[in-house]
């Protein structure tokens, strides 16, 4: 097992208990909110801080210069001038990169499809399901009505999606952004499991990184 899994997902689609459990599947690390305190350890920066800006965009005219400078490499003294949501993100994106080289694993959100563009041995899936399946399992697990939890889905699916297409150059949820796209509702939580764990173990023969 060589690959580094990378699953975005909608809020209520399961996305994170999906990861976690095709992690146990093949015996190897999630990292979801870990990546956050791995993140605060490798940077410096106090974990609350990393989480604040966890998932959250920051309107910044500074946007296309940062990641200008980013692109051709950060020095000290652009570093010191960022913003500290881009600071937080860069501190994110480096260790996710360190992650990734550190071994298989798989890594929930965060941008790290993009952040691990150049990795071929990275697979990326995006979890969605229907709205009714998703409103039922935020209700379930959070014991809120159905009108909170719709409100609740559909402002952290906004949240996550403006953090993507802001950091990223391409489109949350959009189906050419990833490899597979699963709807978990069609299958359920561990049928999607054993999908995903079958077409990882797919890849893996056709890529030869066993």
């Amino acid at each position: 097992m060589k690959t580094v899994i990378t699953i975005g997902r909608q809020f209520g689609s399961g996305g994170h208990e999906i990861g976690e459990r095709v992690a146990e599947y093949f015996g190897i690390k999630c990292y979801d909110k870990e990546l956050l305190s791995r993140a605060a350890k490798d940077s410096g920066f106090c974990e609350e801080m990393i989480k604040s800006h966890d998932e959250r965009p920051t309107n910044s005219f500074l946007y296309n210069i940062v990641m200008d400078t980013y692109s051709f490499g950060y020095n000290a003294s652009s570093f010191v001038d960022m913003p500290i949501s881009h600071k937080v993100f860069l501190a994110q994106f480096d260790t996710i990169k360190q992650i990734a080289s550190e071994g298989p694993c798989v890594i929930v959100g965060r941008c790290a499809d993009y952040a691990l563009s150049e990795f071929d041995n990275c697979i990326n899936f995006f979890i969605y399901a229907d709205e009714d399946a998703k409103v039922k399992r935020l209700v379930d697990k959070y014991e809120i009505s159905e009108e909170k939890a719709l409100d609740l889905m559909q402002k952290k699916d906004k949240q996550r999606q403006s953090y993507y297409n802001y950091y990223s150059d391409k489109k949350w949820g959009r189906a050419d952004t990833y490899d597979f796209c699963l709807n978990s509702a069609k299958l359920g939580i561990e049928g999607t499991v054993k999908l995903i764990a079958q077409i990882v173990e797919d890849f893996e023969d056709v890529k030869n990184l066993k």
